[in-house]
């Protein structure tokens, strides 16, 4: 194990999420960085050993409360950290950020970074709502900085009391991993051809949602929009992408199926280019976020968004330029700004290419690894140039 004052610990709950920073542990290897991530086993985790270069360790962690099994995984988070000793650590997604604040804490990590990706306690009501904020409250207690995805993500969590706003920064213009502008370009001719070979003779633009099918995704807001679209008699089709992961949500997908308006569901996907190529507008009624990734990636293909004024995505939608924002979750707005694209293919270019533009700029992968890395590079310089109290450090690594 190398002992170059440069290693890291980035780590999520379950293997899925680390499709969150796909290629970030590889970039910061190349930038000298000795990297170690950490999640509940599985098949993304296993993929990433086999890749080389990076440390894995597989950690039980379960999403849900479960008081013995957690206690459990926090010992073993413990066990990890005295192992491995990282300089600094950034852990995000509840669970994983939990635990490992807490276990950053007791092991005296020098800089402790809580990844701030969203907030599950802004769609909950009551003692839930209280239990959800009181974690987020004490993994941020444990961190030293806590950095959040989008600046309305910050501004909503300092709002709330999660944490003060010396703690909390955005890094450039946020994001948590920016995105692939190669893999998702394509041209208004690929989208023509793909639509044509799916849906022969049939030139109904097409609007697209992609994401879990989920209450907190606003699926009965597209719904009801659905509804007035089919009945104002507007041309067009809606296809969603993606998979229920609550029984909520398979009352969402037999809601959709009996809309009016026509409306095709795919099922989960590894590779959601071929359905962006499919798609005219793309429409996120969410109710939250931390910052919308699929955004991001049908701007990368030229494809704007309609979305409602939820906290992340007011970061990745510039209303009137980039794409439409619903300034409240009234349904007849949403189909009314669906109908207004739908029925312009000329505004839908110019707001398509903006969306490129822009997130060519200030969301390009390598720009948002660069902030990320020179991050990371700072505050362990910090650490290391001004000594904290001796409760707060590690004692002097050993050569393995």
């Amino acid at each position: 194990m190398r002992r170059n004052g440069r290693t890291i610990l980035l780590a999520v709950t379950s293997d899925v999420s680390l499709s969150l920073m796909t290629g970030f542990p590889a970039y910061l290897v190349s930038q000298g960085w000795d990297v170690h991530v950490v999640s509940a086993p599985g098949p993304k985790l296993q993929a990433l050993a086999e890749q080389g270069g990076v440390s894995v360790h597989a950690l039980e962690m379960r999403r849900d409360p479960a008081p013995l099994d957690d206690l459990r995984s926090l010992i073993s988070w413990f066990r990890l950290l005295r192992k491995v000793r990282p300089d600094v650590m950034s852990v995000g997604t509840p669970k994983a950020g939990l635990l490992g604040s807490i276990a950053g804490l007791l092991t005296r990590v020098p800089a402790r970074v809580y990844l701030l990706r969203g907030l599950r306690y802004e769609t909950t009501a009551g003692l839930k709502r209280s239990f959800l904020l009181g974690l987020e409250k004490l993994s941020a207690a444990c961190s030293h900085k806590v950095v959040a995805v989008s600046e309305s993500l910050r501004k909503t969590a300092v709002a709330d009391g999660v944490s003060p706003p010396h703690k909390m920064v955005v890094i450039g213009s946020g994001s948590s991993n920016g995105v692939d502008m190669e893999r998702f370009a394509m041209t208004t001719e690929e989208r023509t051809q793909a639509q044509n070979d799916r849906w022969p003779n049939d030139v109904r633009p097409v609007v697209g949602f992609i994401g879990r099918i989920h209450p907190d995704k606003g699926l009965d807001l597209l719904a009801d929009a659905a509804e007035i679209l089919a009945t104002d008699r507007v041309a067009g089709r809606l296809l969603v992408v993606g998979e229920s992961d609550a029984a909520e949500g398979e009352a969402l997908k037999e809601r959709l199926r009996s809309s009016p308006w026509e409306v095709e569901l795919v099922g989960s996907t590894q590779d959601i280019v071929p359905f962006l190529r499919l798609m005219d507008v793309l429409c996120l009624p969410t109710l939250r976020e931390g910052f919308p990734n699929v955004v991001l990636e049908a701007a990368a293909a030229g494809i704007p968004t309609v979305a409602t004024a939820a906290t992340g995505v007011v970061d990745a939608v510039v209303d009137g330029t980039t794409g439409l924002i619903c300034a409240d979750r009234d349904p007849r707005l949403l189909a009314g700004h669906l109908a207004w694209l739908l029925g312009d293919p000329g505004r839908r270019t110019t707001l398509g290419e903006n969306a490129l533009s822009l997130t060519g700029t200030e969301f390009s992968q390598l720009l948002v690894w660069q902030g990320a890395e020179g991050f990371y590079a700072r505050v362990t310089a910090a650490n290391q140039a001004v000594p904290r109290r001796g409760q707060d450090r590690l004692p002097p690594k050993t050569r393995s």
